[in-house]
């Protein structure tokens, strides 16, 4: 299927300024590319009027007193943070191979370990916190290969770099929808392992409590787990030292309940992470839409 020329056109626009970063920071090593990176997103994301202006409406649903000031450290900090994780997935193999700078800890890693051990597979929960594929790359160092389910992105080019990426870090990768769902089912009663992030918007989903507000989640994760008799561990990739290094901790995993139940579980936790390190997670995931915080009046124009 061909895309319109104008749509065509408006992609490569839009990856221009991602794709001359990158050509520009080329000659530097892996760190010093990771950094430039991170370094002009960090910008981009701190001044440019759309981003500020969609960041600060998410950000003053769950800090309502921030100053501009500090909102606009946060927007740099967190723009530092995406985008050396970026650069992280699109060169995934180098970061694999660097798995030394990874400190892992965490009583889930061996619940997983003991599902392999059974022939059960085992569904990792995580979110857009830190760097989260270095917890594929700490299972994959041990033989413990994790595939993933994600949303496929609108712009080709960043589809095409990010898919390609992520697929170095574990297979199967399994886009979103119900195709994607057949394959995800046949590969845990396959034995195999899946990570999911569950902290993007999905409008299918339950109203349940992330960082305080009313959040549409996705209770597909829990639901898997209850009916295949499956651990379900959240485990997340803290970025330490400048960015440099990286603390993979696996949690206890999630008790088998009810799905609702489960996932304010795992909600909670996640926002645990975040409200410490606010910095790490990726507040452009537009997560409430127009959902209100409770008690509180709406900070700017609705998000769109």
């Amino acid at each position: 299927m061909q895309i319109p020329f104008v749509k065509a056109a408006w992609h490569h626009v839009r990856y221009a300024p991602l794709w001359s970063a990158l050509v520009i920071s080329r000659q530097k090593t892996f760190e010093g590319r990771s950094r430039a990176l991170g370094k002009f997103v960090g910008l981009v994301v701190r001044w440019f009027p759309l981003a500020r202006r969609r960041i600060d409406r998410e950000i003053l649903r769950v800090y309502p007193d921030m100053s501009p000031s500090e909102r606009s450290s946060l927007r740099g900090d967190m723009g530092q943070h995406w985008g050396r994780t970026l650069y992280e997935i699109y060169h995934l193999a180098d970061f694999q191979s660097q798995v030394d700078r990874i400190t892992v800890s965490g009583q889930g890693l061996e619940t997983i370990e003991e599902a392999r051990t059974k022939g059960k597979g085992a569904i990792i929960v995580s979110g857009h916190f830190g760097q989260w594929e270095a917890i594929r790359a700490v299972l994959k160092s041990r033989g413990l290969e994790c595939g993933a389910v994600y949303k496929p992105q609108k712009n080709r080019h960043y589809q095409r770099r990010l898919l390609a990426g992520i697929e170095v870090g574990g297979q199967p990768i399994i886009p979103t929808g119900a195709q994607g769902t057949r394959a995800l089912v046949q590969h845990l009663r396959a034995g195999g392992i899946i990570a999911i992030l569950l902290d993007e918007k999905y409008p299918g989903g339950e109203m349940i409590p992330f960082l305080g507000i009313p959040a549409m989640t996705s209770l597909s994760a829990a639901q898997l787990a209850l009916r295949y008799d499956l651990p379900m561990v959240p485990a997340f990739g803290t970025r330490l030292d400048g960015g440099d290094a990286f603390a993979v901790e696996f949690e206890s995993e999630i008790p088998h309940s009810d799905p609702v139940t489960m996932t304010a579980a795992f909600n909670e936790r996640l926002s645990r992470r975040i409200l410490a390190d606010p910095a790490q997670w990726y507040w452009l995931l537009r997560r409430w839409g127009r959902v209100q915080p409770l008690g509180r009046e709406e900070n700017g124009p609705p998000v769109r």
